[in-house]
C-alpha cells in the first residue's frame, strides 16, 4: 500500500480531495525505526507533525538518567500537533518499541495545507484541546528527529544571499545542508577601471581580474562562477530563492518582502533618504531579475529591526508642521547585522533572544550601536540617514545642525556638494587628512606614532563609549554587550579602549581573552573577565546567512500569508484601559486579610472579569486614581498602562507580554487597607490577538508569531508587532491599548482582518 492509499485511510486525511492528497504526500516524508531506536529527543525544537502507520512508539518521560513509560504512540495516531501551535521543544524522549512506520511533516509545508481543510482542522482541533486541557496538564508532544535542513527550510533549497553597494558586491552560497555557507566571495571595484572577483569556498580561494562596470557584470561573473567554475548549480534558474540586503526600507517594511514592481518602486523612492545605498541595492535587484527572471527574490531591510524603536527614542523634537510628517524620524542602521549578532551571541552562551538585555556594536566603514530589549531594537546610533550616530570611516556621525546651516548659509558650500563631502570625506578619513579611512590602517598608523591617527581613534573611541555608557543606562544594565563588524571583531585595542573606564557598569574585559580572541563568520567568544557583571562577546560578522535565513523564512511564510488573506475572517478589537492583576497576598495587603476579589463583570475571555476593586498607582512623579483590578489573582502582581501614562507617573514602561516582567519598573500601590511596593512589574501591553486553538488552525498560525493586523476604515492602517496568543478558552480577538485606538480613531466594534507573517515564533 503506498503513502497516498495509507494516509487516505486515516481520519484526518479522509475529507482531502485527490490533488489536496497528492500535495500532502509531496511534502511527506516515510520513515521507518528499527526496535531501540531513538526517534525524539527531549529539548529539541518541535517542527515536525506525523502520522504512525505501523508499530508503536514509546513515549518516556521522568529524568534523562533515569526514563519513565508515560505513554505510547500506536499505528493509526497522530504526534506532533501541539507544533502546529508552538514549536516548543519536547519534553520526552521516544524511542521505537518495534519495527514502526511513520509519515513526517514540516510545520511550516503542511500547517497552511491543512488551514484549507474545515473538517482537518476539526479533527486537530479536537485533539490539540485535549492536550492543553488542564485534566491532562500540558503534555509535550514528541517530535521525530528525522528531518533537519538550515536555515529553516522545510525542504532542500539552494539559497543566494547578495549585499550589492557603490563600488562592490558580497554574496554567499548556502545549499540548506549545512548553517555554513557553501561559497562566499566578492566584486570590488565595481565602475572602474578594473574590478577583482574573489571567492572562497571550505578548501580553496581564487581570483580574477575582470572588467565590471555595472552590477550586473559582477553578478553575472557570480553566477558564472556558481555555475561553470564550481559546478554548485546547473544554471541560474535552479536557485530557490536570493535574499538581497537593503539599507532602508521606511516606515512600510517592518520585515523582509518577497520583491515585486510595488516594493522595488517604494525602495527606489527611498533613495532620496539614503543615496549611497538604496540606489545600488535596487541596481542589484533589477540587474538579478534580468539574469534569473524566475527566482524569487526577497529584500531584508537594515532598518526594520529598529521599527520597534518607542517614539522617545525615534522622534526628532521638530515643529508640529515638520513633525507631522510620518517619515521624518529616526530609523536606525545596520539592523541585519545587529540581529543576527545578537542571536548568534545568546545562542553561544545559552539564552533566549527574547528574554535578555543586549547592546550590540557592529564597527566596520560604517558603525552603529543598538540597544536590545526583550528582542526588541530599543535604540540604535543612526537616525533619519545613516549619517547619525558614531565616527565611520567616510562619515561624520554626529554633527550638529547649525554646523550644516553655518556650512551652506554662510561658508557658501552647495548642497549637492556638501552631500558628497558628507558621505564620502569626512570621518575616519576627514581626520586623518585624506590619507585614510581604513579603521585597521589608521590603527597601524597610529601604534607607528602617527599623531592624527592617534587623535582620530580617540574621537572613534570616545563617541563610541558614550553611546555605549548611554545605551547600558538606558537598558537599565545588560546581560551582554556584542562587538562584531569588520572592526569590531578583529581590533582588539579598538575594543579595551571603548570599554574602558566602564568597570563601575560592571563591564570589565579578560585582557589575555580579548587580544587573541579569533572568530569566522558566525562564531562567537566570550572576552569578558571572570567576574564581569556584564557579558562582552565577539560575534564573527554573520550578516550574509542572516539574509539567507530571513529570504527562506519568508518564502515559506508566504504560504502562511495566503492563507491568511484568503481567510477574511473579522477579528474584534478590545481596547484596552489601564488595570491591574493582582497576586493573593496582594489583595490582602491592599483590602485586607481575609479579602478577595469582587466579580463586577465577565470580560470577553473566559474566565477573565473585571472586579469592583481599585486601587491608586503611586509613581515618582504623580498618581494615577482608581485603577480598576482584573480577576482572577495572578502568581505575581503586573500593572498595565499606556505610554500618556507612563508620563504621568512618571516611569518608563517596556512593551511587553503579559507575565515577562523581568527589568520592568517599581510602583507603588495603594488600597484601602494600605499599601504595597512592588520592585517590578509595570509594562505597556505588547499588541496581542487572542486566538483558540481551531481560530489558530484556520489561519496556519501558532503560539507567538508575530502578525500583521488591517483595520479598514476612513484611516485604514495595518498594525504590526501582532503577538498570537492560544488557548482552548481564549475567543478570539485583537487586543491594543487606549493610545493606540485613539491614534486610529477606532471606534467601538472596530474590527480587523488578518494581513500576513510578519515573524514566525522562535524566528
Amino acid at each position: 500500500m503506498d503513502i497516498a492509499e495509507q494516509l487516505r485511510s486515516h481520519p484526518l486525511f479522509a475529507s482531502f480531495d485527490a490533488a489536496s492528497l497528492d500535495e500532502i504526500v509531496r511534502v511527506a516524508t516515510k520513515v521507518t525505526y528499527q526496535p531501540g531506536q531513538v526517534c525524539v529527543r527531549r529539548n529539541e525544537a518541535g517542527e515536525i507533525f506525523g502520522v504512525v502507520l505501523s508499530g508503536t512508539l514509546d513515549v518516556l518521560g521522568g529524568s534523562p538518567d533515569s526514563p519513565e513509560p508515560v505513554g505510547s504512540v500506536q499505528a493509526g495516531e497522530c504526534f506532533g500537533e501541539m507544533s502546529l501551535l508552538t514549536g516548543e521543544p519536547s519534553g520526552v524522549d521516544v524511542v521505537a518499541a518495534d519495527t514502526s512506520q511513520v509519515v513526517v511533516f514540516r510545520q511550516e509545508t503542511i500547517g497552511p495545507i491543512m488551514a484549507m481543510n474545515r473538517e482537518a482542522v476539526a479533527f486537530l482541533t479536537r485533539m490539540i484541546t485535549f492536550r492543553l486541557s488542564p485534566k491532562r496538564g500540558k503534555v509535550a508532544s514528541p517530535q521525530p528527529r528525522t528531518i533537519s535542513y538550515a536555515l529553516g527550510a522545510g525542504a532542500p533549497m539552494r539559497v543566494l544571499s547578495v549585499s550589492c553597494r557603490k563600488d562592490d558586491l558580497r554574496y554567499s552560497f548556502f545549499d540548506t545542508a549545512s548553517e555554513r555557507a557553501v561559497l562566499t566571495g566578492g566584486v570590488s571595484g565595481i565602475g572602474g577601471e578594473e574590478s577583482c572577483h574573489t571567492w572562497r569556498t571550505h578548501d580553496c580561494e581564487q581570483s580574477e581580474s575582470l572588467v565590471a562596470d555595472t552590477h550586473k557584470a559582477a553578478l553575472a561573473a557570480m553566477l558564472e562562477v556558481l555555475t561553470a567554475e564550481s559546478g554548485m548549480i546547473d544554471s541560474p534558474a535552479a536557485l530557490s530563492v536570493v535574499g538581497h540586503r537593503v539599507c532602508h526600507g521606511g516606515l512600510r517594511f517592518n520585515g523582509p518582502v518577497v520583491i515585486d514592481e510595488d516594493v522595488t518602486a517604494e525602495i527606489r523612492r527611498l533613495g532620496e533618504i539614503a543615496p549611497m545605498e538604496n540606489p545600488f541595492n535596487l541596481a542589484g535587484i533589477e540587474a538579478f531579475s534580468q539574469l534569473a527572471p524566475s527566482v524569487p527574490q526577497v529584500a531584508v531591510f537594515d532598518t526594520a529591526f529598529h521599527l520597534t524603536m518607542p517614539p522617545a527614542a525615534h522622534s526628532y523634537a521638530l515643529p508640529a508642521d515638520l513633525r507631522e510628517h510620518a517619515q521624518l524620524r529616526r530609523f536606525g542602521g545596520h539592523g541585519i547585522s545587529h540581529e543576527g549578532a545578537a542571536r548568534d551571541a545568546c545562542a553561544s552562551i545559552g539564552v533566549n533572544f527574547g528574554a535578555v538585555k543586549i547592546v550590540t556594536c557592529h564597527l566596520g566603514s560604517g558603525a552603529s550601536l543598538t540597544a536590545i530589549d526583550h528582542g526588541r531594537s530599543v535604540d540604535n546610533t543612526m537616525g533619519f540617514t545613516p549619517l547619525e550616530g558614531l565616527v565611520m570611516a567616510t562619515r561624520p556621525g554626529e554633527l550638529d545642525c547649525g554646523l550644516v546651516l553655518h556650512l551652506i548659509e554662510r561658508m557658501g558650500v552647495e548642497p549637492a556638494k556638501l552631500r558628497e563631502k558628507l558621505y564620502t570625506e569626512s570621518g575616519m578619513l576627514g581626520l586623518t587628512g585624506g590619507a585614510n579611512g581604513d579603521m585597521i590602517a589608521i590603527q597601524t598608523a597610529a601604534d607607528d606614532g602617527n599623531i592624527e591617527a592617534m587623535a582620530a581613534l580617540e574621537v572613534f573611541c570616545h563617541r563610541a563609549r558614550k553611546y555605549l555608557a548611554g545605551y547600558l543606562g538606558t537598558l537599565g544594565g545588560a546581560d551582554a554587550i556584542v562587538f562584531t563588524g569588520g572592526v569590531g571583531q578583529n581590533a582588539p585595542g579598538l575594543r579595551a579602549r571603548i570599554c574602558q573606564n566602564l568597570q563601575w557598569l560592571g563591564v570589565v574585559l579578560d585582557d589575555h581573552g580579548n587580544q587573541t580572541v579569533r572568530v569566522e563568520a558566525g562564531q562567537c567568544a566570550d572576552i569578558s573577565a571572570e567576574h564581569s557583571r556584564v557579558r562582552v562577546l565577539v560575534a564573527g560578522c554573520n550578516e550574509q546567512h542572516t539574509i539567507a535565513r530571513h529570504a527562506v523564512e519568508t518564502l515559506s511564510q508566504q504560504r502562511v500569508t495566503d492563507v491568511i488573506r484568503r481567510n477574511r475572517k473579522p477579528i474584534p478589537i478590545g481596547i484596552s484601559a489601564h488595570h491591574v492583576h493582582l497576586s493573593s497576598r496582594h489583595v490582602a495587603a491592599l483590602f485586607g486579610e481575609g479579602g478577595s476579589l469582587t466579580r463586577l463583570s465577565d470580560l470577553t475571555q473566559t474566565g477573565q472579569f473585571a472586579c469592583e476593586e481599585r486601587v491608586n498607582l503611586i509613581g515618582p512623579r504623580g498618581r494615577i486614581e482608581r485603577v480598576r483590578v482584573l480577576g482572577p489573582t495572578r502568581s505575581q502582581t503586573q500593572v498595565e498602562i499606556s505610554r500618556t501614562e507612563e508620563f504621568k507617573l512618571g516611569i518608563d514602561a517596556p512593551i511587553r507580554l503579559s507575565g515577562d516582567l523581568d527589568g520592568t519598573p517599581p510602583i507603588t500601590l495603594e488600597g484601602p487597607a494600605g499599601k504595597v511596593d512592588i520592585p517590578c512589574g509595570v509594562v505597556c501591553a505588547m499588541r496581542h490577538v487572542h486566538m483558540s486553538p481551531q481560530d489558530a488552525m484556520e489561519f496556519a498560525v501558532r503560539d507567538r508569531d508575530v502578525l500583521r493586523i488591517n483595520v479598514p476604515g476612513e484611516r485604514e492602517l495595518i498594525f504590526g508587532d501582532v503577538v498570537v496568543r492560544i488557548n482552548p478558552d481564549y475567543r478570539l480577538e485583537m487586543h491594543i491599548d487606549t493610545d493606540e485606538a485613539n491614534a486610529a480613531e477606532l471606534s467601538p466594534g472596530a474590527v480587523g482582518y488578518l494581513d500576513s507573517i510578519q515573524e514566525r515564533a522562535g524566528g
